[in-house]
This record gives C-alpha cells, sequence and structure tokens, in this order.
C-alpha cells in the first residue's frame, strides 16, 4: 500500500502524557515488576536529535516509582525550576520520562529525582525493575490483625495504652512509607495522597482514634495493592503480545547448515525456516515452501492465510501446515508487531478530551475540599462556641475525600483498556481522542479501488477505434501502462504479460493526477487515460462517447490510448468488490452512519459499486482535491466525517476527516505509526467494530467519571451533616477507585 502520503497530514506530537494512578507511588512498594524487558523505544538513554534545540539533549529514564500524576506534578515542579531543564515529557503508563537539558547535567536532574524519593534509571531493558522495594507480604497482615485487634480491645474496654500501642504498631508497620512520601510531598508543596493521608492519620492518632486510625492506614494499604494489581492488566494488555514472539529463530549459517540462534540476534536478510505449529519469530517475506498461517496478533482475524512466495509473513503469526523459509526484513525491534507496541504505547500518553476535563476539575476539587476542611475545623468553634474534638474529626475526614485519585483513574485505565481491545482485533488507534471521536462520526467516506473493492481489476474489454492493428494497440497502452502503479494500469499491463506482448520504451514519462499517462513511444507522444482526459483533449466523439456510457453502466472503468488527435483504442477493466463490504455497509447504517464513496471512476461505475454495497451516496470523477472538497463540505454542514482510503488520491481527504482510517496497514511502518486509525488487514467491517468500540469506551467514561463525583459528594455530605467516618470516606474513596479500574477493564473483553 502506498503511504508516503500519510505522512504530511498524520504525524501528530505526543506531548501531552497521562496514565494510571495508583493512589500514589505507594502502590509500588509491595510490587516487584514482572513486565517483559521490551524497551524497544530506545537503545541509549541520552540522544541528540533533529528537533531538540541546538545545546540541549534528550534523555529518557525509567522512574519505577512514577505512574501517577501524584509523582508527575512532585517531579514537575521539581525538574522545571531547573534553568538547565528545557522540556519534560511523561509517559506515566509506561513509567518513562523524557527530560530535555543541557548537556553534562544528567547527574544533577537525576540527583534531583532521588531527593523526590524515587529511581531514575537510564532507559534500557536492565532497569526495568530497577529501584523497586518489595514490601514483605507479612507486614501487610501483621497491620491488618493489629488493627482488627485494637478495634477489639477498645470494644470490650481494655487499657487505652495496649490500643494505643497495636494501633502505632499497625501503622507502623503499613504506613511508613506513606509518611515517608507524604513528608516529601509536602515539602514540596504539593498536597497529594500520601500527605492527605499522613494528616489525616496522625490526626486521628492525636485525637485518640487509635482503632480508627490503625483501620484507616490498613485499609489504604490494601486497596493500593489491589489497585495495583489491577492497573497492571490494562499496564500489559499490550506488551502480552509481544511475549507472543518466540525468542529462537533457525537460521541459515554461511555453509547452508541450519542453526537455532536468538531471534534478537537475527539480522535483517537472514534467512529463516519454520516447521509445522511453530510461531514465526520475526517479519519477512517467503523465498521457499508454502503454508497457511494464522495472523491473529497482527490483524485480529484467526482464519489463517495461505502464503507463498513472495508474500509477507509477521512475527507473533503461527504456521499452521507446510514448512517455509523466509527472508528476514525486520530485526526483532522493528517488526510489525513491535511498532504496534510503540505505537498503542504512544497512544496511551495523549490525553483525550474527557480526560482533559478530570484534569482541570482535579485541580479545582482537592484545594477546594482542603480549603472547606479548614474551615470546618476552625470555623465552628471560634464562630458558635462548638466542641474543637467534633469538629476537628470531621475536617480529617474530608481530607480523605479530598483526594480525587478515583476520579483521575477514571479515564485513562478506561481508554488504555479501549486501545487494548482494538489493537487485538486488528485496530490501531493511535490516541484516546479518536476512541472517543469514534462515536460521534454520522458519516464515512470511502474510496473506492482498494477499500470497498479488491483493488485488483483486470481487464474485460479491448476495442481498437483507428487505423491500427490490435497488436500495435496493445504494444502501446501496456508501455505506457507499464510505468504506473494505478491499480487499472497495472491491470493493463497484467494482461500484456499474459499475452507475452513486448514493451516499447518510453520516453519523457509523466503522470497526470486523476487522469491518466502520458510518454513518448518511437517518437509520438501518447496518453493513455480515463474520459476526463479524452474531453481535455478535445478528441472524444458521440460514437466513442455511447460505448464509454455503455461499458461504464456494467460497473466497468474505461482506458482510451490516444495520441492527441484521435483516440486509438480503448480498454475496460473490472474490479470485484470485496466480500466483507456488503456485510460493512449494512453494519455502518445499523449503527446510524451514512455512508459516500469517492472515487475517481466514472459516474456510472460509481453508481455500479454504490449499489451492489448498498452506498447512500456516491461521486464519481473524483480528483484528490474534489475528494477533500467533499469531506469539507460536509464538515461545513457540522458533520462528523470519516475518511477511508489506501492510496496517495485519498489523502487531501483524509488529512481533512475526523478521523482518517487506513486500509491493510500491516507490515507498514508509515501508516502504522502515523494514521490516526490503522485496520491492519482490508477487512471493512472493523471501522463498525471501531465505532462501537468507542461508544461502549463512552458509555464507561461516564460512567467512570459520574460514579467517582457522586461518592464523592454523597460522602462530602454526609460528613458535613456528622455522619461520615473517617474508615467511612476511605471506603469511599478507594471502594470508587476499585469500582472505576473494574469498570473500565471490561473493554478488554469487547
Amino acid at each position: 500500500m502506498p503511504c508516503s502520503w500519510f505522512r504530511s497530514r498524520f504525524t501528530k506530537p505526543r506531548h501531552d502524557h497521562s496514565a494510571s494512578c495508583s493512589n500514589g507511588a505507594g502502590a509500588h512498594d509491595h510490587e516487584q515488576s514482572n513486565e517483559p524487558a521490551h524497551d524497544l523505544h530506545l537503545d541509549s538513554a541520552t540522544e541528540q536529535t533533529a528537533d531538540v534545540p541546538s545545546g540541549y539533549i534528550r534523555s529518557q529514564l525509567r522512574i519505577v516509582q512514577m505512574d501517577c500524576p501524584t509523582e508527575e506534578a512532585l517531579i514537575r515542579k521539581k525538574l522545571g525550576a531547573m534553568p538547565e531543564v528545557q522540556n519534560l515529557d511523561f509517559n506515566l503508563l509506561q513509567r518513562v520520562l523524557t527530560v530535555v537539558h543541557t548537556a553534562n547535567t544528567l547527574p544533577r536532574i537525576n540527583e534531583a529525582i532521588l531527593e523526590l524519593g524515587m529511581t531514575p534509571a537510564p532507559l534500557t531493558a536492565a532497569t526495568e525493575t530497577t529501584g523497586l522495594r518489595v514490601r514483605p507480604y507479612w507486614l501487610l497482615t501483621l497491620a491488618g490483625v493489629s488493627a482488627v485487634t485494637a478495634e477489639v480491645a477498645h470494644w470490650v474496654g481494655l487499657p487505652v495504652w495496649l490500643v494505643a500501642a497495636l494501633a502505632v504498631g499497625s501503622v507502623s508497620a503499613c504506613g511508613l512509607s506513606t509518611y515517608k512520601k507524604g513528608w516529601i510531598a509536602l515539602r514540596n508543596g504539593n498536597l497529594n495522597i500520601n500527605a492527605l493521608m499522613s494528616i489525616a492519620v496522625t490526626g486521628a492518632l492525636l485525637l485518640g482514634q487509635w482503632p480508627e486510625a490503625a483501620t484507616v492506614m490498613f485499609l489504604f494499604t490494601l486497596a493500593e495493592l489491589i489497585e495495583a494489581k489491577s492497573l497492571d492488566r490494562a499496564r500489559h494488555a499490550i506488551q502480552k503480545l509481544m511475549q507472543l514472539t518466540p525468542d529462537k529463530a533457525t537460521v541459515q549459517q554461511a555453509d547452508g547448515s541450519w542453526v537455532e540462534v536468538e531471534a534478537s540476534s537475527v539480522v535483517v536478510g537472514n534467512v529463516v525456516r519454520v516447521r509445522p505449529g511453530e510461531r514465526i519469530a520475526l517479519d519477512g517475506v517467503l523465498i521457499a515452501g508454502r503454508s497457511a498461517v494464522n495472523q491473529a496478533p497482527i490483524t485480529g482475524e484467526s482464519l489463517p492465510v495461505e502464503k507463498a512466495e513472495g508474500d509477507v509473513v509477521f512475527a507473533a503469526s503461527i504456521n499452521e501446515s507446510g514448512s517455509f523459509d523466509f527472508r528476514v526484513t525486520a530485526n526483532a525491534s522493528n517488526t510489525t508487531l513491535a511498532r504496534i507496541i510503540h505505537a498503542v504505547e504512544a497512544a496511551q500518553g495523549s490525553r483525550a478530551p474527557s480526560q482533559r476535563f478530570v484534569d482541570q476539575f482535579s485541580k479545582i476539587y482537592t484545594p477546594v475540599v482542603f480549603s472547606l476542611a479548614i474551615v470546618v475545623a476552625i470555623a465552628p468553634p471560634l464562630l458558635m462556641g462548638a466542641g474543637w474534638y467534633d469538629w476537628l474529626y470531621k475536617a480529617l475526614v474530608l481530607l480523605v475525600i479530598a483526594c480525587p485519585c478515583a476520579l483521575v483513574i477514571s479515564t485513562p485505565v478506561t481508554i488504555v483498556s479501549g486501545l487494548a481491545a482494538a489493537a487485538r482485533h486488528g485496530i490501531l488507534i493511535k490516541g484516546g481522542v479518536y476512541l472517543e471521536q469514534g462515536r460521534q462520526l454520522t458519516w464515512l467516506a470511502l474510496d473506492k479501488t482498494g477499500t470497498l473493492t479488491h483493488g485488483t481489476p483486470v481487464q474485460t474489454d479491448f476495442e481498437t477505434q483507428a487505423e491500427l492493428s490490435p497488436a500495435q494497440a496493445q504494444r502501446l497502452a501496456v508501455s505506457l501502462a507499464a510505468r504506473s502503479d494505478h491499480p487499472v494500469s497495472r491491470a493493463l499491463a497484467h494482461a500484456g504479460a499474459q499475452l507475452g506482448i513486448e514493451k516499447a520504451e518510453v520516453t519523457d514519462f509523466v503522470g497526470i493526477a486523476g487522469r491518466g499517462v502520458q510518454g513518448v513511444i518511437d517518437g509520438v507522444r501518447y496518453q493513455l487515460g480515463n474520459h476526463r482526459l479524452i474531453e481535455e483533449l478535445a478528441v472524444n466523439s458521440p460514437q466513442l462517447a455511447a460505448r464509454l456510457d455503455t461499458l461504464e453502466r456494467q460497473g466497468k472503468t474505461t482506458l482510451m490510448l490516444t495520441d492527441g488527435h484521435t483516440v486509438l483504442a480503448l480498454f475496460a477493466v473490472a474490479d470485484t468488490v470485496r466480500e466483507t463490504s456488503r456485510v460493512a455497509i449494512a453494519e455502518l447504517h445499523a449503527l446510524g452512519i451514512q455512508t459516500l464513496m469517492l472515487t475517481g471512476d466514472n459516474p456510472h461505475t460509481a453508481a455500479a459499486i454504490a449499489a451492489q454495497v448498498g452506498i447512500d451516496e456516491a461521486r464519481g470523477n473524483q480528483l484528490p482535491e474534489d475528494k477533500a472538497a467533499a469531506i469539507i463540505a460536509k464538515l461545513g454542514q457540522g458533520i462528523k466525517v470519516g475518511m477511508v482510503g489506501d492510496g496517495i488520491n485519498d489523502a487531501p481527504a483524509l488529512a481533512r476527516a475526523d478521523i482518517g482510517f487506513a486500509m491493510g496497514a500491516a507490515g507498514t511502518d508509515t501508516a502504522i505509526e502515523t494514521a490516526d486509525v490503522a485496520l491492519m488487514d482490508d477487512d471493512l467491517r472493523k471501522v463498525a467494530r471501531f465505532v462501537r468500540l468507542s461508544r461502549a469506551t463512552y458509555a464507561i467514561l461516564v460512567q467512570n467519571i459520574v460514579l467517582a463525583i457522586s461518592i464523592k459528594a454523597v460522602f462530602l455530605v454526609l460528613t458535613l451533616m456528622g455522619l461520615g467516618t473517617m474508615w467511612m470516606a476511605v471506603f469511599a474513596d478507594m471502594g470508587a477507585s476499585l469500582l472505576v479500574v473494574f469498570n473500565g477493564l471490561r473493554l478488554l473483553r469487547k
């Protein structure tokens, strides 16, 4: 598929990053990372690239404690104040920080991060688990037992010193890490969940609420553990695909022997042998043998695809039957599967509209509730003579409610789950913004050739129109057609090759956009093109027009050979409709989406194909600028429009559409890297699947946001009414967080 046309429009900067929040870095004190060490992003931690300002370098650091806006805020404030730092970019889901800084200042940056209680390391495979300290589960168990015992001791009336000792022991067993990070946050002027929880628990201890203080800290730590484990499902959803690629490959040696080696050591050009039942280790092109291959990890389609010499195979695919050899076309870090993982990781970092709303809301919510807590603590006792104890306790409960964690994580975990679910089905979505916008599409424009049809037309008719022998006419047409990559021209060239026609030398060859081609053969300039070209050259005639009308009403595309004075011959070709196109259009209609076909073919052919597949509106004779104009016209009516295409003529229309879909992007790195949505195979039904997933994602996003805000609001009112307790507030905060995480993970089953 020609995809160089994507780059001008679809390369979008990814500067804004967000990710899942596990209520602070504390979640990782008990978590030993099990992530596969597939750091495909960068071979070195520091690099100088063209888009970095002169005098600066870019460094990438993995910070295993950083996966939440809590840590991002601390790092941004700390490093942002350093004059040596020019830019910061956070990928919280992958725990990667990208810093643009002056030379020789990386040690200072590392030192500043260490001061925040986090451990930076160069982005290499070896850094995946660096800096993690495993929290023993027996400590958490001990904390829970101590908290329950303190509650029982208080209830049966045992001495206060015993209750206090049990409570302090429980808090010490599970809460020292929270206190440490809370102190770091307060020292840096940041009111994150660790700071709020530290203040609340300390206040409860000072007020003599020993059992409650212990229970609150234990519940908080336990919820962190559960939440972290749940979020790992979303974090690993895409990376698990990489585990499908075998570590070994059987490679042909210089002496012709076959040796099993590490797949990571195989280089482009090596020949690899695959036995029946084996997974393919790398991308390549078949050079010997044939087989049926299951490409589900790449395209999402589990039906085997027949492969023969010259066909492309992808890493992680399963060889179903025969044995074959293939020549490697990409190393292990640059396979199609690796590029898919790259793309989804980048997409996970882009903020969707709902997430931008949540970010802004949380920036206002926490300071407001914290201020309210201060007012509740001092205003009633000072102004109304109320008891300090009761109102201080209510203020502490409000502090716990002040953390917006459930709200903050409600969007990224849902977006990541949606992106992962789509990738599993061969739909590569390049950002949360497109995943959300998909539900709003009301019109979908489609190219014909290669999108609705197979894109491989065959010649059906050939007629001479002048004093020129059939052999001479075919020789001229085939010579011109062989120089073009248009599917219709290729059909003519293929027919000529089958007939054994010898091509003539063509000089001064020129492609005429939307019309055809021209070139000089034996000293004469010939043109081969459609009826638009013939009309512009003024060599049409009533008899020819009638004949063209007949062929075009049959759904055939015609090309004519002319010397600029008269039409010498005409050729008709026909393309066949994809079996999935009719079903795809029906599914789109069922979703309330109307369809528009834009094709460079004549209106009769356009109408014939549209009738076959059920297209609502068809337009023929569309030049690239005409396709773009059609999209602009729809946008001008306030309509959300998508565009599906696979060729260079679709570029302007794809650029104008709200969402551009690339058909058949498997194996094409440019499309994978730059398209809004890449359909990894040629199944148009995946557009409807994308829309359904978008609608499901949006529904869950709304559910999560409403759920998180509602729970906070209810307990805020209960607290002000004197009915809320601190452990209830923890249940509300952490319970809401777990609910939105589990709700978001439901998308992984879509």
